[in-house]
């Protein structure tokens, strides 16, 4: 057993550290208590496989309708107004088809004036809140916790204006995938990356959306073990409140994780079925944002924190890889692209204006998560911000009960940890599932594969965060590669090449390449800084 000799615990009194171990368990208790409830609450879904009513368009082309919505005949003679007849995207449309290889694209364009029948049901599913929180989940994970060590490297004014500015073109992106892939009635990321640039392309993306999600649960995984069974470089949750002990082992902990935790949440397999995990994700990682906003803004006023670096520092070769390698990273942060075809899948009276809505509540609500972590983070521990920010708080904070907030600040960021991981799953078990077995019944459908790819996914996932010591140059490369080309590349390229369909305005196409030459550019220059920085080190 590994003993660490090279810290001393301090002695405490005996009713303090009872009264954090009991926090701890009963806070472990109640959430696997929620898990549970999730897991067996019975939910009513309409199933793919049963009748369904079908629509005949002008062109005597078909599309499936859920049996639980109805129609509305309607005279096309009469006003839209009395009618309500929809424009095409306010009509609700199942991204369920699948993909034919057609020469003629004309096909594909809706022929709205004279769409004969109007579709007034709704199908079962999730909410904008539950979408909302969905779609946040996605955005929000471990990246938050390097976010402050960016803002270290690029400074206060740069690293906000970077911040809002990826921002702002993720959901760009965002709208763009959303609109292309119910022009082509896709029902995931790779499908309409098919329609646009072809199967090969399509494996390539998948590919990509494989190696991005493995990789951030790994991260999950080795940060989880990290914070509570700690680390040569600072000491865990466990060691503070136990000691050293079976809990010091980062497998043992990993492991206990993932099937009490995890293995359960996973398993789901429906997306909307995680709605309630992801609110309780989203208010425990509001709450890191408040304890850390609060506790800046404390020493701020008390005058403890020293003046922030306002702009990057550029004097020095280590300065300039380090300033090229912090724009991936912060690129990184903002991908979820790869989760909104589920996402807008099971979203209720779907419409591309309401998943617009979503992702603009998201995109809001993380730029204010993102913008307050980096600031709190670096005016907290300035020029000694870890990559990690969440092992800066190990330490003494400098203010009253400090100890009881690290506590808060970590356990509460390992329990959001937990409830993102599943929502991450889910996109990474669909993928694998369209590569490996494409033709095949949805999962939804075929409960025995769904569970096999769970079980098989999170082994590999687990050996993966016993075997990497190191999380940090992986994700740097990730952030630089596959996540640079979901977020941006793939959505530019696909406004481009689908021009036609979606009545791109010459606004949007001066975007989408704009979008497209900075992603690249930003691809190129962090590979090579990585590759650069690595080589420099060694």
């Amino acid at each position: 057993m590994t003993q660490r000799s090279s810290f001393n615990h301090p002695a405490k009194p005996k009713q303090k550290i009872l009264w954090l171990r009991s926090v701890s368990f009963f806070g472990f208790l109640f959430l696997y208590r929620q898990i549970c409830r999730v897991f067996f609450q019975r939910r009513h879904y309409y199933s793919l496989s049963s009748p369904k009513c079908r629509i005949m368009s002008n062109r005597n082309e078909y599309s499936s309708l859920p049996i639980s919505s109805y129609v509305e005949l309607q005279r096309q003679n009469e006003s839209s107004k009395s009618l309500r007849i929809p424009s095409f995207d306010e009509t609700e449309v199942y991204l369920g088809s699948k993909i034919e290889d057609s020469e003629d694209d004309e096909y594909m364009e809706p022929d709205i004036d004279n769409y004969p029948l109007v579709m007034v049901g709704s199908n079962k599913g999730s909410g904008i809140p539950g979408a909302v929180f969905n779609l946040t989940t996605t955005v929000i994970g471990a990246g938050i916790m390097a976010l402050p060590a960016t803002m270290k490297v690029l400074g206060l004014v740069l690293g906000i204006i970077l911040i809002i500015l990826m921002g702002i073109l993720s959901e760009i992106s965002v709208e763009l995938l959303v609109r292309f892939s119910v022009l082509c009635n896709a029902s995931s990321y790779g499908e309409v990356v098919q329609h646009a640039m072809g199967k090969p392309v399509r494996i390539l993306s998948e590919i990509c959306i494989i190696v991005n999600n493995a990789g951030v649960l790994v991260v999950y995984l080795i940060i989880m073990g990290d914070v509570m069974s700690g680390s040569s470089h600072h000491m865990g949750v466990f060691d503070q409140l136990m000691g050293n002990g079976a809990w010091d082992q980062r497998k043992i902990v990993v492991l206990v994780v993932m099937v009490v935790f995890l293995a359960p949440l996973c398993s789901l397999d429906k997306i909307d079925s995680l709605s309630l995990t992801s609110a309780a994700s989203v208010a425990l990682a509001v709450l890191f944002v408040v304890v850390a906003f609060t506790v800046a803004f404390i020493k701020l006023v008390e005058g403890k924190i020293d003046s922030p670096r306002m702009a990057p520092d550029l004097s020095s070769k280590t300065a300039i890889l380090d300033f090229l390698v912090a724009i991936p990273i912060m690129t990184n942060a903002f991908v979820c692209q790869f989760n909104v075809q589920p996402i807008y899948n099971e979203l209720e009276q779907r419409s591309p204006q309401k998943m617009n809505t979503v992702g603009r509540y998201t995109t809001v609500l993380c730029i204010i998560v993102y913008a307050s972590t980096s600031i709190s983070g670096y005016l907290l521990f300035g020029k000694d911000t870890e990559a990690d920010v969440l092992t800066n708080f190990d330490k003494d904070l400098g203010i009253r009960y400090s100890s009881v907030l690290n506590y808060v600040v970590r356990i509460g960021y390992i329990l959001h940890l937990i409830l993102v991981f599943p929502v991450i799953h889910f996109s990474l078990r669909q993928t694998v599932d369209a590569l490996l077995f494409e033709g095949s019944p949805p999962l939804s459908e075929s409960k025995k594969r769904s569970l096999g790819l769970t079980a098989v996914l999170l082994v590999l996932i687990y050996i993966g965060s016993t075997m990497i010591p190191n999380i940090w140059t992986a994700f740097k490369f990730t952030g630089a590669t596959t996540a640079v080309s979901l977020g941006f590349i793939f959505p530019s390229l696909i406004s481009l090449r689908l021009r036609h369909l979606g009545d791109l305005s010459n606004g949007e196409w001066v975007l989408s390449w704009l979008m497209l030459v900075l992603a690249v550019t930003v691809s190129i220059v962090g590979v090579v800084s990585n590759v650069y920085s690595l080589e420099s080190n060694s």
